[in-house]
C-alpha cells in the first residue's frame, strides 16, 4: 500500500476523554473547533494561515464575542479535521489509501487552497493521488469503496471517476502485463486460461489468469461495482466470458450464498432484490458469456425475492437459448408459496417454449436492456448433440417431478409432449419417468394410464428396458403385449442380419485366389484347415447350413430346436450364434408366459415389490425368471 507523510514536526497532538483534543504547548490556545461531540483546543494562527474557511468563521465569531467555531457537517467527520489541523502545524501525518480521501474532502470543505498558501493541503494530496494511488490496482478499490461515505463531496472533486477509470484500465490490460499483486482464491488449471506450465519438459513462469480482477472487485457495493462493470464493457478489451465470471463470483458473494436462509428466516431482501436486478441487467448479450446453470440460480433467486416480471421473462430468454447446457438439479425451482406441487412447471414449460422457438425460427431473439433492445444471434441450426442432450434432460426432470403425489398428470404430459420424437432416439428416460409417475399415484384411473403410457414408444426401449416392462404390472397389458412384440421384431431382424453376414463372407471367402491348387486361406492338411477356420472367425459352409437348420427348426417342435442346437455346437460354430438364437426365442416365451399369467391371475391387485426402472441411473437388477411363476412381477 502506498502512503505519504507530510510534515516533520513531532506530533503533540492530545486526548483527554473521548470527546476533548489539544495541542501540549507553552502557548495557551485561543480557539475552539466543535465537530459533534468532539471539541479541539488549537491555536488561531496556523490554522487560520492555511484555511480561507475557518477565517470567515472566526471573524463571524469574533463578531459575536465568541472563541468556538461549530464545524459539524465537515465531510469525514473529526478524524479527517485532525489530519488537516496536524498539517497545518506543521507536524507528521501520513496518508494513506483508507484516510487519503476523507482528508481530501475535509480540506475541500476547509478550503485550502494554493491561494491561501503555497504547497497547501490540497495540492499536496491531489499529487499522491494521481501519482500513487491512481496507479495501485488494491488503493484504488480502497478509496473508491470509501468514497460511500463522503457522498457528495467525493463526486463532486471526480475522485469517484477517476477510481473507476484507474480500474477499469488496469482491468482491461493484458493480463500478461499485471505486475500488481491481485487476489485470486478460485483453483483453476492452467489450461483453462490458454497456458501450459510446461514446454519441451522446462518449466515456465506461471502466467496470470484472464479473470484476475474478479475477486478484487467482489469487494464493492453494488451501485459502485455496477459503474465499474460498465466502464470496463465500455472499453470493449475484455471477452464477454470473462465478464460472464466476474458478475458470477460477485452474485455468488453477495447474492446466493445464503439467500434461502434469508428468505425463510423473513430477512429484509430489499439488498439482495437491486443486486439480483443489477446482475440481470449487466448479464452480457453474447451467447456462452455465462452458464445455464448460473442463469437458473438468477431465476431461482428472482422467483424467491418476487423481483419484476420483466426481470424473470429476460432470465427465460435467456436460458431458453442455452437449455440443453442445465442440469436437472438447476431446474427444480420451487412453486411458490401457497401452490400444491413442489416445483414450478410452468416456469420450465416456459423455458422448453424459449428453447423450442430459439431453434425452430430464423432471424434474431431480442433482450430488453434498460431502455434498449439488444438483439442477439438465433442459429436456426441445431447440432444433434443439442438436440439428445436436451430430450434426456427434460426426460430426467420429468423422473424427479413425477416423485410429487400432487403433480397432475395432464401436466406431466403437456411438458413430456413438448419434446419432439426425433430428438428422442431412446425411450428409456421416458419410460423411468411413467413408472415413477405411476409408482407415485397408484389410484390413477384407467384412461389416465393409458394417456401417460401413450407418450411411449415400445420400439425405441433397449432390451434391458423391455425386460423390465414385461415384469412391470403397474403397466397396462396393452403395453406389455406392444413391448413383447416389438422385441420379437427386433430379434427376428437381428437374426436375419446375421445369416446374410454369414452368406455374405462365405461367398466372398470363395472367390478368393488359391495357392498351390488350393483355395487361399485352406490348408495342406485336415487338421490345419480347422485351425485356420476356427481362428479366422469366418464362419464355414457347414456352420450356415447348421444356423439356416437351427432357424427352420424355430418355428417346428422343440424337440428339433434342441438337436439343431447341439448339431451347430457339434461343428465348432462360436457360442454368440447360439446365444442369438436363444435371445430371439425368449420373447415368445415371455409372452406365452405373461398370457397365461395375465388369464389365470385377471382380478389379482398389481401390488409386488418392484425395483427401479432402466431409465433411473440408481441401479439396474438382473432380471430372473422361474417356470414356476406366471405372474409378471415390476423391477422398479
Amino acid at each position: 500500500m502506498k502512503h505519504m507523510k507530510l510534515g516533520s514536526k513531532p506530533d503533540v497532538f492530545q486526548t483527554e476523554g473521548s470527546n476533548i483534543r489539544f495541542v501540549a504547548t507553552e502557548l495557551a490556545t485561543d480557539i475552539v473547533i466543535s465537530i459533534g461531540d468532539v471539541k479541539f483546543y488549537l491555536h488561531k494562527f496556523p490554522l487560520l494561515s492555511k484555511s480561507s474557511r475557518l477565517q470567515r468563521l472566526v471573524a463571524s465569531s469574533n463578531e459575536e464575542s465568541s472563541d468556538e467555531v461549530d464545524i459539524s457537517d465537515i465531510p469525514g467527520g473529526h478524524s479527517a479535521f485532525e489530519i488537516c489541523a496536524k498539517f497545518c502545524y506543521g507536524m507528521i501525518v501520513t496518508l494513506n489509501a483508507y484516510n487519503v480521501l476523507a482528508a481530501r474532502c475535509a480540506a475541500e470543505y476547509l478550503e485550502m487552497f494554493e491561494t491561501i498558501d503555497k504547497g497547501n493541503l490540497i495540492y499536496k494530496i491531489d499529487v499522491f493521488l494521481t501519482s500513487s494511488i491512481f496507479r495501485t490496482w488494491k488503493d484504488s478499490i480502497i478509496v473508491l469503496q470509501s468514497t460511500k461515505s463522503l457522498q457528495p463531496w467525493s463526486e463532486n472533486l471526480k475522485v469517484i471517476n477517476q477510481c473507476i477509470d484507474s480500474i477499469a484500465l488496469k482491468a482491461s490490460i493484458d493480463p500478461s502485463e499485471v505486475e500488481w499483486s491481485y487476489t485470486y482464491n478460485r483453483k483453476k488449471l492452467q489450461s483453462e486460461n490458454g497456458v501450459d506450465s510446461h514446454w519441451n519438459g522446462v518449466r515456465m513462469q506461471q502466467m496470470v489468469p484472464k479473470d484476475w480482477w474478479v475477486e478484487d472487485l467482489c469487494e464493492l457495493e453494488m451501485e459502485l461495482y455496477k459503474h465499474v462493470i460498465l466502464t470496463i464493457k465500455a472499453k470493449g478489451r475484455i471477452p464477454a466470458i470473462v465478464i460472464g465470471e466476474a458478475l458470477r463470483a460477485y452474485a455468488f458473494r453477495r447474492l446466493l450464498g445464503s439467500l434461502e436462509d434469508a428468505v425463510s428466516n423473513g430477512t429484509d431482501c430489499t439488498k439482495r432484490r437491486v443486486v439480483l436486478e443489477n446482475i440481470v441487467f449487466l448479464l452480457p448479450t453474447e451467447k456462452g458469456s455465462v452458464s445455464c446453470g448460473f442463469l437458473l440460480k438468477l431465476l431461482r433467486a428472482a422467483c424467491l425475492l418476487e423481483s419484476g416480471e420483466s426481470y424473470r421473462d429476460n432470465l427465460v430468454k435467456r436460458i431458453g437459448t442455452q437449455l440443453d447446457g442445465a442440469s436437472v438439479m438447476d431446474l427444480l425451482i420451487p412453486a411458490a408459496s401457497g401452490e400444491n406441487c413442489l416445483y414450478n412447471i410452468d416456469l420450465i414449460m416456459a423455458i422448453v417454449e424459449q428453447f423450442m422457438a430459439h431453434h425452430s425460427d430464423n432471424g434474431k431473439l431480442s433482450f430488453e436492456d434498460d431502455d434498449e433492445i439488444v438483439e442477439v444471434e438465433n442459429f436456426a441450426s441445431v447440432s444433434i448433440t443439442s438436440k439428445l442432450a436436451f430430450a434426456k434432460l427434460i426426460d430426467e426432470y420429468l423422473g424427479e417431478i413425477a416423485k410429487d403425489p400432487n403433480l397432475p398428470v395432464s401436466k406431466f404430459i403437456e411438458l413430456a409432449e413438448m419434446v419432439s420424437a426425433t430428438s428422442r432416439q431412446t425411450h428409456d428416460g421416458l419410460y423411468h419417468a411413467i413408472d415413477m409417475y405411476l409408482k407415485e399415484h397408484p389410484s390413477l384411473p384407467k384412461s389416465e394410464k393409458k394417456r401417460l403410457c401413450g407418450l411411449m414408444d415400445c420400439k425405441k426401449l433397449s432390451q434391458e428396458a423391455c425386460m423390465h416392462a414385461v415384469q412391470n404390472e403397474r403397466l397396462p397389458l396393452r403395453v406389455v403385449v406392444q413391448v413383447l412384440f416389438f422385441e420379437q421384431v427386433r430379434a427376428s431382424a437381428a437374426s436375419a442380419r446375421s445369416d446374410s453376414a454369414a452368406d455374405l463372407s462365405s461367398a466372398v471367402h470363395s472367390l478368393l485366389p488359391r495357392e498351390n491348387g488350393n483355395s487361399y486361406g485352406s490348408s495342406r492338411s485336415a487338421a490345419t484347415t480347422t485351425t485356420e477356420e476356427e481362428g479366422s472367425g469366418v464362419p464355414t459352409s457347414s456352420d450356415i447350413n447348421s444356423f439356416r437348420s437351427m432357424r427352420l427348426a424355430t418355428n417346428g417342435a422343440g424337440s428339433e430346436r434342441s438337436s439343431s442346437s447341439s448339431e451347430i455346437n457339434k461343428n465348432g460354430e462360436d457360442k454368440s450364434t447360439t446365444s442369438k438364437a436363444k435371445a430371439m426365442l425368449m420373447p415368445k416365451k415371455m409372452l406365452s408366459k405373461l398370457w397365461s399369467g395375465k388369464t389365470t391371475n385377471v382380478g389379482e391387485n398389481s401390488g409386488s415389490e418392484t425395483s427401479e426402472s432402466p431409465g433411473s441411473a440408481n441401479n439396474t437388477e438382473e432380471v430372473k425368471s422361474t417356470p414356476s411363476r406366471n405372474t409378471r412381477r415390476s423391477m422398479s
